[in-house]
């Protein structure tokens, strides 16, 4: 997906651990329950990395891999933005900032309907500066939707700048703590760290004498991840590479280190 037309790839994966982590250890979900309606609820708001989400879902047999090579063609939905009519995938999302909201108005019907659903979006830190993500915490936290978990894809990078250099966002966890929510920082890339945040989300706590309250896990990521080549680089924001650059970034990311070198010399020019 990152080259004919090419894709958002470096905030793709500073995201695909937690999306794999997500599919594999915590959703309620499967390629055979995709419209059950005791299904949890995964929603992608930082849009543009929906290439690591259809990597993930074709991976588990959501839909056959086959399906990604007809990335930006017209006979397909698998473009730079989730769609519906792929499987697995909740809903729409491109535009900055709205599915927060989105997640609210879901979790508030599944607490009306006394439902045990969990609603989960996937923020970007640099989506953090759409005004609509905060006003949608504060009504998260009104209605107590410990149903609602937020993980922020801090990968440092807003586009093609650092989010500290643009409109800084530190200090995060007291931020959303003042907004009422519950906040755990983590290694985004770390799957025992992982699996400690999420060990302790509300509704599955046993200390009922807490007020509910929503859960944010601000996941540290890199973005670029697991390409050294192309890690925290600014100008691997979206790319469009060369079939003779993808060979050698899969080389490179099954630890070739002389196609790292390669790379970085077809990547500079």
């Amino acid at each position: 997906m990152a080259t004919d037309g090419g894709c958002f790839i470096g905030a793709s994966l500073s995201c695909a651990d937690l999306l794999v982590y997500l599919y594999s250890e915590v959703l309620n979900v499967s390629p055979d329950r995709v419209h059950d309606p005791d299904r949890d609820y995964l929603l992608l708001s930082k849009g543009h990395d929906v290439p690591a989400l259809y990597g993930t879902l074709a991976e588990l047999g959501y839909f056959p891999k086959d399906r990604l090579k007809n990335h930006l063609r017209t006979n397909d939905s698998i473009y730079w933005h989730p769609n519906r009519a792929v499987p697995g995938v909740e809903f729409h999302s491109g535009s900055l900032g709205h599915l927060l909201s989105v997640g609210i108005g879901i979790a508030m019907d599944l607490k009306l309907r006394k439902a045990s659903n969990r609603v989960f979006v996937l923020l970007g830190d640099g989506e953090l500066n759409e005004g609509s993500v905060w006003e949608g915490m504060l009504t998260a936290a009104a209605y107590k939707l410990d149903n609602m978990i937020a993980i922020v894809d801090r990968n440092e990078f807003q586009a093609n700048i650092r989010t500290e250099a643009l409109i800084p966002l530190e200090p995060l966890s007291p931020k959303f703590e003042a907004m009422g929510w519950n906040a755990v920082r983590t290694d985004g890339h770390d799957f025992e760290a992982l699996h400690r945040a999420f060990s302790e989300l509300p509704n599955e706590s046993k200390r009922s004498n807490e007020p509910k309250k929503p859960t944010v896990i601000i996941a540290d990521t890199v973005r670029g991840k697991g390409l050294p080549g192309i890690e925290r680089r600014a100008d691997r924001w979206f790319v469009n590479f060369t079939h003779d650059e993808i060979r050698m970034l899969l080389e490179e990311l099954h630890g070739n280190a002389q196609a790292r070198l390669t790379s970085d010399t077809l990547m500079v020019r």
